[in-house]
């Protein structure tokens, strides 16, 4: 019988050590996995556009700020997605957690807690969120996805490598969400390609 993706990605999570930042991270979000022949399908929302919001259009893993009730960072992971879109996780569906990020552009630190699905779910975003997604892991390791985005902060342009997602005239994966993503890949045994272009660049 062979061992399925998820089965395997749980064990090797379990059997490392998260890096955590010195200071705890400000937002958490929630990595949502779900079986699919064979492959694996992860879940993603792109935020609604707003003025100000500078995570306005990004595509992102449902999640956000700690709030000062939170009992804990995973806390904040869930009540998030479940506000965000609807989606209710607890501890059946946990997996682990994945390093702490800290954003280059934006000075945010973030934790990601992996979960598991048996099967995809109905969701219902709210207004916060333009759409939610479901995108097989096989699609994303396609070089014909990877990308370059150019981030611009303060006056200055940085490419980034990114993951065409959504087809044209749509936003780009990058950025935090990009590295949360290829942390996931490594572990599922399929690094993402790099872009030729994205050699050297920061993210």
């Amino acid at each position: 019988m062979h061992t399925q993706p998820i089965d395997i990605l749980r064990h090797r999570i379990n059997q490392r050590t998260p890096n955590l930042l010195d200071t705890p991270p400000d937002a958490a979000v929630a990595a949502v996995l779900c079986p699919s022949d064979g492959d694996v399908q992860l879940l993603y929302i792109e935020r609604m556009r707003a003025e100000g919001d500078p995570w306005s259009g990004h595509i992102a893993f449902p999640g956000g700020r700690v709030e000062p009730d939170d009992r804990s960072l995973r806390e904040t992971a869930e009540r998030e997605t479940r506000e965000e879109i609807d989606l209710h996780l607890s501890d059946e569906h946990y997996v682990g957690r994945l390093d702490d990020l800290k954003g280059t552009s934006l000075p945010v630190q973030v934790a990601a807690f992996v979960y598991a699905l048996g099967d995809r779910t109905e969701l219902a975003p709210n207004g916060e969120v333009h759409r939610a997604f479901w995108h097989p892991l096989s699609t994303l390791c396609d070089p014909e996805r990877q990308r370059m985005h150019v981030a611009q902060h303060r006056g200055a342009s940085r490419p980034m490598p990114a993951i065409d997602v959504l087809g044209p005239n749509n936003p780009l994966l990058w950025g935090i969400t990009y590295r949360f993503t290829a942390q996931l890949t490594h572990l599922l045994g399929h690094p993402l390609p790099i872009h030729p272009r994205a050699e050297g660049a920061h993210q």
